[in-house]
């Protein structure tokens, strides 16, 4: 049998996001295909041409996707044809069960599209020189629940040391009634872990297991969870 295809959504082919995405998919056995702003195929037919999906980081969702303002303190810095084409996909991709993987915007995304919201500004969790506004990763510590998906992919619960590069987040009054939260910041409680309990592999991260060096290594098994399922549903779908 072929290899699984997993459609990674993300805003430019070129970016370190989708770079790092595609390798780490490539490494866990799968063909990374990009789905980019301005993708003309409607949901079903992409679902129709892949076997998993991995929504990367990127630019914040827009606010009015669900239901809001923005916020002119915010720093909002929204790309709505990515939004355009990515959250419908995420509902259909989530409603057809398919594996899917969600990392930082993308985590942020996943919870927009099953009904939650977004703080639309947080500081503490990226750096930025003050002399060049150039922004970067900072580390925090994380503790991820023990029995939830996300330990039982990585291999772990507790405590454990990662990056982040953001500034929009989810909390308990954001979050989706639909997902569980499975791991959290241990400074300020951002959620850092989101997941379905009603399927089969639906998970998010707000940090970038994907980024070389930038979280432990056995958090790789994200992608091969990720590929491993789509690879199941492939051949099951095969034996129909």
């Amino acid at each position: 049998m072929t290899k699984p295809v997993i459609a990674v959504s993300t805003s430019t082919p070129t970016g370190s996001d989708a770079e790092d995405c595609a390798n780490v998919v490539e490494r866990a056995g799968g063909v990374p295909q990009f789905v980019l702003p301005g993708h003309k195929l409607p949901p079903s037919e992409t679902l129709a041409r892949i076997d998993g999906l991995l929504v990367s980081g990127g630019e914040d969702v827009h606010p009015r996707e669900y239901g809001h303002e923005i916020d002119p303190k915010a720093n909002v810095y929204p790309l709505p044809e990515r939004d355009e084409v990515e959250i419908p996909l995420l509902k259909a991709a989530v409603a057809a069960n398919l594996p899917v993987l969600c990392i930082c915007r993308g985590f942020q995304a996943l919870n927009v599209a099953m009904g939650g919201t977004l703080i639309q500004h947080l500081d503490g969790h990226r750096t930025v020189n003050k002399e060049t506004g150039e922004q970067g990763f900072a580390f925090h510590r994380i503790y991820i629940a023990p029995g939830s998906k996300l330990a039982a992919v990585v291999g772990a619960g507790g405590f454990v040391r990662v990056n982040s590069w953001h500034h929009q987040g989810v909390r308990e009054p954001q979050k989706s009634p639909r997902l569980m939260a499975s791991a959290y910041a241990l400074d300020d409680g951002l959620i850092e872990g989101l997941e379905s309990p009603a399927h089969d592999w639906v998970i998010g991260v707000q940090f970038h297991p994907e980024t070389p060096g930038g979280v432990p290594p056995h958090f790789e098994r994200l992608f091969q969870g990720l590929v491993e399922w789509a690879a199941r549903r492939k051949a099951a779908l095969a034996r129909v």
